[in-house]
């Protein structure tokens, strides 16, 4: 469904496993910076009425699931951390295109969206399949859901707002790239990482 083309290695779960609260800290931003993107798309494209109501409502949930990471971490008794750089999201930012017509620069960021959710969606069915922990096998396997379905989200209005652009052609531009830049991740215990 996901189209990705390089599965994560479920050894990436042992690693989170050392740092359980890391990955939290880390996740935890991962779903701020969503709902900041979200709220980007927003700012930067507010003619399209269907697509602000959707990222005004895609905000809310993200914001949702970064309490939902918090109440983990505080349930650990740890706090949360500092926020780092996701270094796999910035070196697929680079292949959105820029200085193109305004709704190819929208389809990208669409895409681009779409590919961050599906990784994410990705990452965390390895972690509610593989980890130790049962309440946080069960809290991933919820978010996964969640992710696959603003993955859809994200692929659905890069469709819907086309213009003659070939999205299907453009995704799967996207999907060899990423396939590229995640080989260098899964070593670390971060959701991307």
């Amino acid at each position: 469904m996901l189209g990705l083309k390089l599965p994560t290695d479920p050894y990436w779960v042992n690693i989170v496993e050392r740092n359980i609260d890391e990955i939290l800290t880390d996740h935890a931003y991962c779903e701020q910076k969503a709902a900041t993107n979200a709220i980007n798309l927003v700012i930067r494209f507010p003619e399209y009425p269907e697509l602000v109501t959707a990222m005004i409502d895609l905000a809310r949930e993200e914001l949702l699931h970064f309490e939902m990471v918090h109440e983990h971490i505080k349930k650990r008794g740890a706090v949360l951390g500092h926020e780092r750089r996701d270094d796999y999201v910035w070196e697929l930012s680079k292949f959105v295109r820029k200085g193109y017509a305004k709704h190819i620069s929208l389809i990208d960021q669409l895409l681009f969206a779409a590919l961050v959710e599906a990784r994410s969606c990705e990452r965390f069915k390895v972690l509610s399949e593989n980890i130790a922990d049962q309440s946080l096998r069960s809290f991933y396997r919820e978010l996964m859901i969640s992710e696959a379905n603003h993955y859809a989200l994200f692929i659905n209005f890069a469709r819907q707002y086309a213009q003659g652009e070939d999205v299907d052609l453009r995704w799967k531009q996207f999907l060899e790239y990423e396939a590229e830049v995640i080989q260098k991740y899964g070593k670390k215990e971060t959701i991307h990482g």
